[in-house]
């Protein structure tokens, strides 16, 4: 197995594992986050009726400008906001398999100095 076919493989089974666990309800609802080369986006979903809540991206934003760490700081702040507009406070927090680490804790660390509790 070649590198690139090792990380792939524990990039999916590391998201699996995350994903077995975290489940949106009506109470706590998942904020569901993915983070390309280019753009970041998050929405708040509830698993139990199969709804999204709330969603933000950056993809054709003006607002969101800077570094990828700047705009995932951008879309923490924005994601908590809409979904403190729908009577959402306290949510489970799916990082997509990615790492808690730079831009998904950035993106974390606004949302939760937005009023988001996790």
């Amino acid at each position: 197995m070649n590198r690139l076919a090792r990380v792939l493989h524990t990039s999916k089974m590391r998201k699996k594992r995350v994903r077995s666990v975290v489940i949106g309800t009506s109470v706590r609802p998942r904020l569901s986050i993915s983070i390309s080369n280019r753009h970041v986006s998050a929405q708040v979903i509830d698993d139990s009726k199969h709804t999204t809540l709330a969603y933000v991206t950056t993809v054709g934003n003006k607002a969101a400008t800077g570094t990828m760490t700047d705009k995932a700081a951008w879309v923490g702040s924005e994601i908590a906001k809409k979904a403190i507009a729908a009577k959402v406070t306290s949510v489970s927090f799916d990082r997509n398999g990615r790492l808690y680490h730079g831009r998904v804790q950035m993106l974390a660390d606004a949302a939760r100095k937005s009023g988001l509790e996790f």
